[in-house]
């Protein structure tokens, strides 16, 4: 709180007050429009918040004024107030309900590509008939359609497995989830187990993840991906019931998955692997955070891409916070670094005292 800022708590009160007034009023029916209308932006925050719940994302949207980090934090509080009540079973990528899955390593994988929801191959020109009282122009799309073909599509990776070009799969013994690390219990230690490091990525700030990706593909890391399979989905969350032991389903939620891979060189002739899966629709995100995670398994990976610098400076609550804390009072510390620069001009460049110079060089005859 500001305790220095003039007025004291009224003060904090009306600065508050006209926030939400420019803002405007916050209805059920803008939070239902920022649902239908911004539905990637809801998917966003819920990933970065780890908690799925569009209606609870679209308020702190709308609460926030569209400032994410806000959004996020709102979003997250909520979420720690929350009891956990039981636990999921473990989503598989078979039983997903696939609406878009694309490969660019290789044309024909097995069960074809689906396009599905995406602006790739779409014009980027602002449609000004929206604006004011013209008419829009008649959209001349074809309908969607009801249903994928074949909404469930194996893994691109297990083909490539099969032709011996990646790494059989390691086995692992099951746990029961439970059991399974939480990064938002579990302190986080170094090197990080990988369950810690998928779950980093999965809520990391997008435009965080975004610049390490990029600078790696840049040339500042070791990997150039390609994108092996980038898949949105709904996935079928299904439970036990504690009393009946009966398994039931409590709904669907949208995720994402990306897998890139890349040549592991000289010293590994196979393929090399990363990859990520988020809450919601974030392709983006998903193909540089793959590539982070295939990044940060290298021997040697860059300082930049290290799994301690990626992990902590893409966690989006710390970093805004500890950001935007500098806007709070800091005076004594201020004052004191003044009084040090103050004995520092007094000792070392005071009348009495002026600093040593190198004498001047002596110019020689040609």
């Amino acid at each position: 709180m500001y305790v220095a800022a003039r007025g004291g708590e009224e003060a904090i009160q009306r600065s508050e007050a006209l926030y939400h007034a420019l803002k405007g009023p916050i209805t059920p029916q803008l939070i239902q429009g920022i649902m239908e209308s911004l539905p990637y932006l809801v998917d966003r925050v819920m990933g970065e918040a780890s908690l799925y719940a569009p209606e609870l994302a679209a308020l702190a949207i709308a609460q926030s004024g569209g400032d994410l980090y806000e959004a996020v934090l709102l979003l997250r509080a909520y979420r720690s107030t929350q009891p956990r009540l039981g636990y999921a079973h473990p989503l598989t990528t078979e039983r997903l309900f696939t609406v878009r899955r694309i490969s660019a390593s290789f044309k024909d994988i097995p069960g074809g590509q689906i396009l599905g929801p995406s602006l790739d191959y779409s014009h980027r020109i602002l449609n000004l008939n929206l604006l004011g009282d013209q008419q829009p122009a008649v959209s001349e799309e074809a309908p969607l359609p009801e249903r994928p073909a074949s909404p469930h599509y194996p893994l691109v990776a297990d083909w490539q497995r099969q032709q011996g070009m990646l790494a059989p799969t390691p086995t692992h013994e099951a746990s029961a989830p439970q059991d399974i690390p939480d990064v938002t219990r579990d302190n986080v230690l170094f090197p990080a187990p990988r369950a810690h490091r998928l779950q980093a990525l999965a809520r990391a700030d997008t435009g965080g993840v975004l610049a390490l990706g990029y600078a790696s593909m840049r040339g500042y890391g070791l990997i150039h991906p390609t994108v092996n399979e980038l898949r949105l989905a709904y996935a079928e969350v299904r439970m036990t019931h504690p009393l009946t032991g009966e398994d039931f389903s409590v709904g669907r939620v949208r995720v994402s998955q990306a897998e890139v891979v890349s040549n592991g060189g000289q010293h590994a002739p196979l393929l090399t692997l990363g990859y990520a899966a988020t809450l919601g629709w974030n392709e983006v995100k998903l193909i540089a955070a793959a590539t982070l995670d295939m990044e940060m398994s290298q021997p040697n990976p860059h300082p930049a891409h290290t799994e301690e610098f990626v992990m902590y400076h893409t966690e989006a609550i710390e970093s805004s916070g500890f950001c935007i804390h500098f806007k709070l009072p800091h005076y004594v510390t201020f004052a004191s670094s003044l009084d040090n620069l103050r004995k520092v001009i007094s000792t070392f460049y005071s009348a009495d005292s002026q600093p040593a110079t190198a004498p001047a060089p002596q110019e020689t005859a040609p």
